[in-house]
């Protein structure tokens, strides 16, 4: 299972992905553990999504920690490279489609009509035709940039919304055994109806609430939706040793120490020097003389070595862009706040064996390359004359 996890979050690949590759591929059942190759599933997929739930993010971490373990046995990261550290955050967007008002008022209003079918409940109006009808009006006119119609179909949806919320709620007085099975959507209908353009605690996603907008100030995409995430690397090989999510959105200055402090768990020693960016400026924690802590774009009271080191802490986000391309940091797929937990440890530990796995490749190269050069060297006997020549 372990062996399965590795190789799914070092290719980027699904459960029921990596679980077909590895019938095909001798190479991924030998380093699971096989000794003969086998031509069927070693498990059933599924059986992946309850292994994640019982190791939970501590088991996550063990894993983390073998990688780490495996880099210096493979001499890709040197003990002494733990003592100077990058330290950086990034969103870890969830597997959700863009949150609009009209589409979540109209899937919710969906999900309690879909309720009252199955426990066999009638309303007095479904408003499925109306519902469906408002939700393509509003699409038509934002494209038509006609504003105001478009509100005025947002609050029809919230009137449909809450007209079938007290509806369900009248009923329920009668049934009360029914409760629990409306509970939580008629909490998510309340929040979706109360929920104001600057308020907080905001629902984006039904089947995810957890989910959390993060604005990080990018050209290109000035919201994500997801969880934030803090990553730890060595500065000279940006090997990873920590990569675990902050929920609530926190200030980067408060994930600081949190950090530091699991990645000094992960490699056994605490870190005497951290480079951060500016977003890490006017941190107030206590026990920061333990360390110090250089800032991007910092000039003052550094030496000329130190204003050099300090250049290389872009250098985090590559390996930040490679988790999120080649792994599974760029958007995941696992379910609740214990799914986000388990992908961010994981992708930590599938960016440090594909870094692990270059070092390999270029280790084989390199004796091959010795063994050719060794063998033109090698003198040749010429048959023919009975003498031995170049």
């Amino acid at each position: 299972m372990c062996g399965l996890h590795y190789l799914k979050h070092v290719y980027a690949l699904s459960d029921e992905e990596v679980c077909a590759r590895w019938v095909e591929n001798p190479y991924y059942q030998y380093f699971c553990g096989n000794v003969y190759f086998e031509h069927k599933l070693p498990i059933n997929p599924s059986s992946m999504t309850r292994f994640r739930q019982r190791i939970g993010e501590d088991g996550a971490k063990k894993l983390l920690q073998l990688t780490v373990e495996a880099g210096v046995k493979t001499k890709t990261v040197k003990p002494a490279s733990f003592k100077q550290v990058v330290v950086d955050t990034t969103v870890m967007e969830k597997a959700v489609a863009f949150p609009t008002d009209a589409k979540l008022l109209n899937r919710c209003r969906e999900h309690l009509v879909t309720l009252t079918h199955k426990q066999g409940m009638g309303l007095r109006q479904s408003y499925a035709r109306l519902g469906k009808r408002a939700l393509l009006k509003v699409g038509r006119y934002g494209h038509a940039r006609q504003f105001k119609r478009m509100r005025r179909e947002v609050k029809r949806l919230k009137t449909y919304l809450g007209r079938v919320a007290r509806d369900i709620q009248r009923r329920l007085v009668n049934h009360p055994h029914l409760r629990p099975v409306f509970e939580e959507k008629l909490c998510q209908a309340e929040r979706l109806l109360t929920q104001g353009k600057t308020g907080k605690n905001k629902l984006y996603s039904l089947h995810a609430p957890e989910v959390e907008c993060i604005a990080k100030g990018k050209a290109h995409k000035k919201y994500e939706f997801g969880v934030k995430v803090g990553v730890v690397t060595t500065l000279k090989e940006q090997f990873v040793l920590c990569s675990q999510v902050f929920p609530g959105r926190p200030y980067d200055g408060h994930t600081l120490f949190r950090s530091l402090g699991e990645a000094s768990r992960q490699c056994g020693c605490w870190a005497e020097k951290a480079l951060v960016d500016r977003g890490y400026r006017g941190y107030l924690t206590q026990g920061n003389d333990c360390f110090t802590i250089h800032i991007a774009g910092q000039k003052r009271g550094l030496t000329v070595h130190e204003k050099q080191t300090l250049k290389r802490r872009n250098a985090i986000e590559p390996i930040i862009g490679h988790m999120k391309t080649d792994g599974l940091l760029g958007r995941n797929y696992l379910l609740g706040e214990m799914g986000d937990a388990i992908n961010a440890v994981l992708c930590g530990a599938g960016q440090n064996l594909r870094m692990i796995l270059k070092k390999l490749r270029l280790l084989f190269v390199w004796v091959l390359a010795q063994m050719m050069s060794h063998q033109r060297q090698m003198p040749v006997q010429d048959n023919e004359q009975g003498c031995y020549c170049d």
